[in-house]
């Protein structure tokens, strides 16, 4: 489930379910929640069947493949602050991470980040709370100040 089509996959399963939608609410908390469970999906369906992938000895037969990863432009694009924070957001929990993104990034409301992950407002709250405080900790021990 990478790329365009996960894309679409998301796409589709928002068609399908198109009738669970009530519009009282934000669209976005509810695709996001789509997207996740297929991700979450696509993860567990992963682990069940790892395969093993020799590679060619000689590098230079093995083929160029896309950069999943940024673009030189937005590389070089991205602020000193904007790289530590992201590095020091790889180091944190998958739970706090994914609250503090959903929060700051995506500025999801707290019962709209609630609606997505499937947890209580409190359970959201304390995840935000403990995400930005392992955030601290990290910047503290790292010597760098966040800057934001």
């Amino acid at each position: 489930m990478r790329g365009i089509g996960s894309f679409l996959q998301t796409w589709v399963r928002v068609l399908q379910r198109g009738g669970q939608y009530n519009g009282r609410q934000r669209f976005d908390p509810w695709l996001f929640a789509i997207a996740r469970n297929l991700a979450i999906d696509y993860l567990r369906k992963k682990q069940k069947t790892v395969q093993t992938v020799s590679l060619p000895k000689d590098r230079d037969a093995m083929p160029l493949l896309p950069s999943s990863g940024p673009s030189p432009f937005e590389a070089a694009a991205r602020s000193q602050d904007a790289t530590r924070l992201a590095g020091r957001l790889r180091i944190l929990s998958p739970l706090y991470r994914e609250a503090l993104l959903l929060r700051f990034q995506e500025d999801l409301s707290l019962q709209e980040i609630a609606q997505v992950l499937g947890a209580p407002i409190t359970t959201v709250t304390s995840r935000i709370y403990r995400g930005l405080a392992a955030l601290r900790s990290a910047f503290e021990e790292g010597g760098d100040s966040p800057g934001v």
